[in-house]
């Protein structure tokens, strides 16, 4: 987050629980920052919204963890020590072709990084940082194919 911004805060108890049918399907979401408070606050809200989220804090440690879990969406920070997230999304693409992938950042100067991915064919779609739970949940929820027994809809209010 940059200094500065005044952004309204969700306290995590705010964020509902999904409900208790263990077979409901939950769709895989592996969150990606090397901030590790953004990584597991999203994967929290993600959890509770009704989704099975996972926490990664840099590149390689995600797609270890999507090799034993493969996710059916990434969010990743653009901008991550070692690998970047553009690259990460584009290996993640490689090894699950199905896989849907969120970009996020609160850096400026990462535009020019996803251009030259659209250059070279990649799509990826880039939130801001700071980013709203609503908005957050709405992006997640229109990137992932619609099932029957979806996560249940959460709504924040501030």
């Amino acid at each position: 987050m940059s200094q500065g911004t005044k952004f309204p805060t969700v306290p995590i108890e705010k964020v509902p629980a999904p409900g208790s049918n263990a077979t409901q399907y939950r769709p895989v979401v592996l969150v990606v920052d090397d901030e590790s408070v953004i990584a597991d606050t999203l994967a929290e809200i993600l959890s509770r919204s009704g989704y099975a989220a996972m926490a990664a804090y840099d590149a390689e440690e995600a797609l270890e963890t999507a090799l034993m879990m493969p996710p059916e969406l990434l969010v990743t920070d653009v901008v991550l020590p070692g690998m970047s997230g553009i690259e990460l999304s584009i290996k993640m693409k490689r090894i699950f072709p199905d896989c849907k992938v969120l970009l996020f950042s609160g850096q400026a100067a990462t535009s020019g990084m996803l251009a030259s991915a659209n250059t070279a064919g990649h799509r990826f779609e880039l939130l801001t940082k700071p980013i709203h739970p609503n908005d957050l949940l709405k992006r997640v929820s229109a990137s992932l194919p619609q099932r029957k027994a979806g996560p249940e809809k959460a709504v924040f209010s501030l």
